[in-house]
Order: structure tokens, then sequence, then C-alpha cells
């Protein structure tokens, strides 16, 4: 049986990927899709395992030959995005793909793959709770949080374009939530 595509978009600060890697630790024949990128490894990043790294002239061909289901320039020549070939093969194999991307990925590709693609927009409670969960991250200058908010305003937008939305205002409850959805939606289809 062929697997099914579990899509995950969130701003940053939502919990989202910490409900991803919580969703692969269940026994829900999960793998995580490896995007593919124009930049260079760091430190230990290996090809095929963390990302495909790719020249930028190289995704560009693999864009013309209509290779990627979603993708994005986000700087001068440093791209971000999702072969096609690699998902197909884990689908083939009856693995479900979990995804996690922005807003526009997101929404391409379930637009690509229609109702073998289940969307879920992770929402943090607001934006001050966003706030104080990226200060507290330790990791961004003020001048960096103050941008990720801007960019989550923009994205929080696009909820509405998601199968489920899943607030995480309880990460334990947020989940359970998410574990409930995706077991129901791999085994029902719903």
């Amino acid at each position: 049986m062929a697997g099914k595509l579990i899509i995950f978009s969130a701003p940053s600060g939502s919990g989202k990927s910490t409900i991803i890697h919580y969703l692969l630790e269940q026994n829900l024949r999960l793998a995580f899709s490896i995007s593919a990128t124009s930049r260079p490894p760091r430190g230990n990043e290996r090809d095929g395992v963390d990302y495909y790294f790719l020249t930028p002239e190289a995704f560009r061909a693999h864009i013309a030959a209509n290779d990627f289901l979603e993708y994005e320039e986000v700087y001068e020549d440093r791209f971000y995005g999702t072969l096609k070939a690699p998902v197909e093969r884990q689908l083939q194999e009856g693995t479900n793909v979990v995804f996690d991307v922005d807003v526009v990925g997101g929404c391409n590709i379930k637009k690509y793959y229609g109702d073998r693609a289940l969307s879920i927009f992770i929402q943090p409670p607001g934006i001050e709770e966003l706030r104080k969960r990226l200060v507290g991250r330790g990791t961004d200058s003020p001048e960096t949080i103050e941008k990720r908010l801007e960019k989550a305003r923009f994205e929080l937008g696009f909820a509405g374009k998601f199968d489920r939305i899943i607030i995480n205002d309880d990460l334990e409850k947020a989940q359970a939530e998410a574990l409930s959805i995706v077991r129901n939606f791999i085994r029902d289809g719903k």
C-alpha cells in the first residue's frame, strides 16, 4: 500500500519541529522528507541525510525540469526545495512522508497531491506568546526576532488554507491532537 503525506507548516517558534519529532517517535511508518538546498553543508551535515546538496546551477536545472514539488530562492543563489523523486520513492515503499515546510510550500505540496496529503498548521496562541518563545530560545538577536514576528503575521494569514489547525498553547495537548489526527489520516484517509 502506498504511503501518505503529512504536511506541517507554522510560524517560527510555534512548536512545529517539536511536534514532528514526537510523531516520528511513534509507530506510524513516518519518514521525514529531506529537502534540497544550494547552500554548502555545515558541520557534519551529509548529502542525502540532512539535505540534498546541489550547486545553484544544478538546482536551476531541476527547476527547469519541473523536478520540485515546491522551492524558494531565499537569497540570491540560495535555494531550498522538495524534490519529487525521493518523495515518490518513499511513498511507493509504503512510507508515510512528513514535511516541515513554509506555508507557501505547504500549500503547493497539498495542491499537487490533493487528498493523498493532509496539511496541518501549527498555530501559536498569539503573537506575544510567540515573542516570549523566540526570546526564550536565546538564539536570535532582537532584530531577527522582529523579522520572525513580521513573517509570522504573514504566515498566520494562511492558516485557513490548511486541512487542520492545531493551536499549540499546551505542548502535550498539541502533540496528542497531532498524533490523533495523523493516526486517523493514515488509517482512514480522513
